[in-house]
């Protein structure tokens, strides 16, 4: 390889695991694509010690929720080659009732608190995870604010009504 660019990584992790690499895409030029829950620790690890790739720096992980989609809560990646300066994001999609996927602070400890963090809001189970507890909720708290399950905002509220703002 050359010049690392996403055609050159596409390539690279198709030819890995093939069909197991779904959806590429690249809005605004980040080359992104799906994966499943039981291949993501594999892809992940291939994309981090691979010696051409070098993906290995995790720059975030967080919950997406897309309630009109059959497999409704996501999980997001982002991860970044310091060394070829190309970044890439990878999603993984996940059943509502229980919405569980491996751990990956084996391969960056960084992952532990963005994982916290994405379950304390979303509700995901990072299966293996050292200590997945709440960090930033309140600890008996017993919904996950981010996912879109609640009203954005009171309809009874008063202080909303059109005509108190000349309209």
């Amino acid at each position: 390889m050359d010049k690392l660019n996403n055609q050159a990584v596409l390539r690279k992790i198709t030819a890995r695991f093939g069909e197991q690499i779904t959806i590429p895409t690249e809005p605004a030029g980040l080359l992104t694509f799906e994966t499943s829950k039981e291949n993501i620790l594999g892809v992940l690890g291939f994309l981090k010690e691979d010696n051409e790739l070098q993906f290995n720096y995790l720059t975030d992980i967080t919950g997406i929720h897309y309630p009109e989609q059959t497999l409704p809560i996501g999980v997001v990646y982002h991860i970044h080659s310091l060394i070829n300066n190309v970044r890439i994001r990878i999603k993984v999609f996940l059943e509502a009732d229980k919405p569980a996927i491996p751990s990956a602070t084996k391969l960056w400890e960084g992952a532990n608190w963005m994982e916290r963090e994405t379950y304390d809001f979303f509700g995901i189970i990072f299966e293996g995870h050292p200590n997945l507890v709440r960090i930033l909720n309140v600890d008996d708290m017993t919904v996950f604010p981010m996912r879109k399950e609640y009203p954005l905002e009171d309809p009874n509220r008063v202080d909303k009504k059109d005509y108190f703002f000349g309209r």
